[in-house]
Order: C-alpha cells, then sequence, then structure tokens
C-alpha cells in the first residue's frame, strides 16, 4: 500500500458500496475501509421492502452481498480495515489503518452511524426480531400489535408518532419524567390518542429470545425499584445514532452531534475529501439515500481527479 491511491472508500453500507460501484466503473480501482460495522445498519436488518427494484423484498444481508460483489465484479478492493487516524491538511490525503499507512488523492466517508442501544442482555439477540433502531424500515411489520418506543427526545416522538400509523399502541419510556424533545414534538406526541406515556421507567429487559421474537419488555419504576413485565410485540430504539466521524474531529466542520456537514450534498471544507450516507445525513437515514449520495460523491471523485490532471 506504499503507492497513492486514486480513492479510498470508508465504510461499506449503502453508500460506501455504491461509491465503490461507480469508482470501480471509472476505472478508478477504489479501495473500500470495511470499517468497524462492515454492511453498515443493513447487515442487521432482517426483510427490506422499501429498496427499489425488489417486489416482494430482499434480506438486508442478501442486499449489501450483492452490492458488494457488484463493486468487486468492476475492480473494487475491500480490506477489512478501519482508520484510527486520518491526516487531511496536505496531498496526498494520509489515513492510518492499522499498523499500515494509506495515502491517497481522494477519500469518500462512508462511514455511516452506529444506532444507540440501551446495553441490555438480550437485546443484540433480538436486533432484526423486534428490537430496532429504525421506525421507517421496521414499523410496518407489526400492524396491530403493541409496541414500545424508548427514549425522550424528538427522535423518540418521531419514532413514536410514525408508529401509530400501524400499532395499535405505541408506549413511550422515558427513565425521567422531564423530556429533552421540542414543546412542538412532545404536544404532539402527548395529545395522539395511541400513545401511552410512561415515565420515570427503566428497561432491565427485552423478552424473549429463546422465542426468536419480542414478547415483553422488564421494566423498573425508577423511585421505588419495582419491576414489572409489559407486553409488547416490538421494541424501537429511539435514543439517536453516534456518527462514526471521532477521527476527523478539529479537521472537518461538524454539528453538534457529531453528523459531518457538507454543502452541495457531499462536499466537506477539504477539497477531494466527500461525506455520503448517515454519517451526514440525520434526517433521512434511509438505504435509497444512502446510496443516492454515494453515488454523488463517486462522481465528484471523478471530477475532481480529472481537474487535477490524474
Amino acid at each position: 500500500m506504499d503507492d497513492i491511491r486514486n480513492v479510498v472508500i470508508m465504510g461499506s453500507g449503502c453508500a460506501g458500496h455504491t461509491a465503490a460501484l461507480y469508482t470501480a466503473r471509472a476505472n478508478l480501482k477504489p479501495l473500500v475501509l470495511e470499517g468497524h460495522e462492515p454492511g453498515g445498519q443493513l447487515s442487521l436488518t432482517t426483510l427490506v421492502e422499501n429498496f427499489p427494484g425488489f417486489p416482494d423484498g430482499i434480506q438486508g444481508p442478501e442486499l449489501i452481498a450483492n452490492m458488494r460483489y457488484q463493486a468487486e465484479r468492476f475492480g473494487a478492493e475491500y480490506k477489512l480495515a478501519h482508520v484510527s487516524n486520518a491526516d487531511l491538511s496536505g496531498a496526498p490525503i494520509t489515513l492510518q489503518v492499522g499498523h499500515e499507512t494509506v495515502r491517497t488523492r481522494t477519500l469518500i466517508i462512508a462511514s455511516g452511524a452506529s444506532a444507540r442501544w440501551l446495553g441490555l442482555p438480550n437485546e443484540q439477540a433480538l436486533i432484526g426480531r423486534g428490537v430496532s433502531s429504525c421506525a421507517t424500515c421496521d414499523g410496518f411489520f407489526f400492524s396491530g400489535k403493541d409496541i414500545a418506543v424508548i427514549g425522550g427526545g424528538d427522535s423518540a416522538m418521531e419514532e413514536a408518532l410514525f408508529l401509530t400509523r400501524f400499532a395499535s399502541k405505541v408506549s413511550l419510556i422515558h427513565r425521567r419524567d422531564e423530556f429533552r424533545a421540542s414543546k412542538i414534538m412532545l404536544d404532539r406526541a402527548q395529545k395522539h390518542d395511541k400513545i401511552d406515556f410512561i415515565t420515570n421507567t427503566v428497561v432491565e429487559d427485552v423478552l424473549d429470545p429463546a422465542k426468536n421474537e419480542v414478547t415483553g419488555l422488564r421494566l423498573r419504576d425508577a423511585n421505588n425499584g419495582k419491576t414489572w413485565e409489559l407486553p409488547v410485540s416490538a421494541m424501537f430504539l429511539g435514543i439517536g445514532h453516534i456518527p462514526n466521524a471521532r477521527m476527523f474531529a478539529g479537521q472537518l466542520d461538524m454539528d453538534q452531534d457529531g453528523y459531518l456537514k457538507t454543502t452541495n450534498n457531499v462536499f466537506t471544507k477539504v477539497p477531494g475529501v466527500y461525506a455520503c450516507g448517515d454519517v451526514q445525513d440525520r434526517r433521512y437515514r434511509q438505504a435509497i439515500t444512502a446510496a443516492g449520495s454515494g453515488c454523488m460523491a463517486a462522481l465528484e471523485v471523478e471530477k475532481f481527479l480529472e481537474e487535477q490532471g490524474h
């Protein structure tokens, strides 16, 4: 890896794979660093029914595998590694990848955002089986069911309100009786007849991995310590995401939550460095929008390299 690369892509979700496909077809021989969550959020999803071209739906891991295979067919190179340090101050860009140093003319940051989890004993075992961090992705599967949303900010209110389209009842569970949500979002949720607020309550665990589905939550009253079980068919996390962009602190512009700021969709303030997908999109966070922004970043890389004479 002593040679200078034309393009390195950080991340292997929808945005990263799409950027890899486009840059590979442009004969730029991209190197894709898969990151610490290969496949991104879709690798944790079961049936995907809202990605165009699959009328019967497709399993998330299968969709990701297809994207990777397509990019590899045109010459994209994949490496199971993540960037520990980056220097964007000069040309070429320098990345520390494990014990190796990678130099590149351009960089596409498609490192995504990791969902915040509660850290419950059974939580990871039930992801995709009733535990979800995306109401838009998975709400439809729980039509007519009782479900729970965890959180007290705008994200939780938005998730709960969206889920009322499908659920028979939404229990919004928050560990305190005060909310971080904006007044307008909180008022809207509190006025909805399908949303039941359960405050001063901590989720101790999600049930039941033995049945391979969510059957309920074990809850604890934060005031008196009393525990009980709430029957639900799904638990949606509305406690936000963590953008995987910490290595760019002080080098790229970020918002208050660490999402990369871009102009014209994918441009960062550093020439030749582009950001796409969930690492810069806190609004939509869909597979199709991530793929679209990955395409944009790839096309901009191609133009940039042409202008630089490469």
